[in-house]
């Protein structure tokens, strides 16, 4: 179904440790509006969708996997030489002592990943609408960690993620307006 080059879709470069950084990325990580959510939302639509649509679910869910693993890179880079110390500074004392250095699927206040970030109706137009909101709320929440974080490449990385929830919004609204199409035609048996 897919195949895996063992490599990133985009670099991530990271030259200092920073958990209060890594942190705050976790929301992209874990939380509601983030990649793992987007992921298996447009996974999990793609059944309910037009022929038509189910390609560009695919290929965006792929992508957000992607995005995902980028995520998770950043993450550990900034906090995998952190001393315990560093980590209960930056707030991730409760997230250490339960595991570790490993990830963990929460958001950047700690709140667990739940099954009610994935949105699906079951209506291609209304879950279309959905994915354009997802991706508005990525996009803005990419913007936000630019203008917390000082850290340049960190920011080259997170541009890049936050132009791709642009692309992907596009595409949505393409997709909308093709099924609003079809479904005004007259339909001749």
């Amino acid at each position: 179904m897919w195949t895996y080059d063992k490599k990133l879709q985009y670099p991530v470069e990271v030259r200092d440790t920073n958990p209060m950084l890594a942190k705050y990325l976790t929301e992209q990580y874990g939380g509601a509006d983030g990649e793992l959510a987007a992921a298996l939302r447009y996974m999990n639509q793609r059944y309910t969708v037009p022929d038509k649509v189910i390609g560009l679910l695919t290929d965006i869910s792929t992508e957000e996997f992607n995005h995902l693993e980028m995520i998770a890179s950043m993450i550990y880079k900034l906090t995998k030489d952190a001393t315990p110390d560093q980590l209960v500074a930056a707030g991730l004392g409760a997230h250490f002592v339960s595991h570790g250095h490993s990830l963990f699927y929460n958001n950047a206040a700690g709140v667990p990943f739940t099954a009610t970030y994935i949105q699906a109706k079951g209506d291609p137009i209304a879950d279309l609408y959905e994915d354009i909101a997802a991706e508005e709320k990525a996009r803005a929440t990419y913007q936000w960690l630019i203008d917390i974080s000082d850290d340049p490449y960190i920011n080259d990385s997170l541009k890049f993620l936050r132009e791709r929830e642009n692309v992907h919004s596009m595409r949505f609204r393409e997709a909308v307006e093709m099924l609003k199409e079809d479904q005004v035609q007259k339909k001749i048996f």
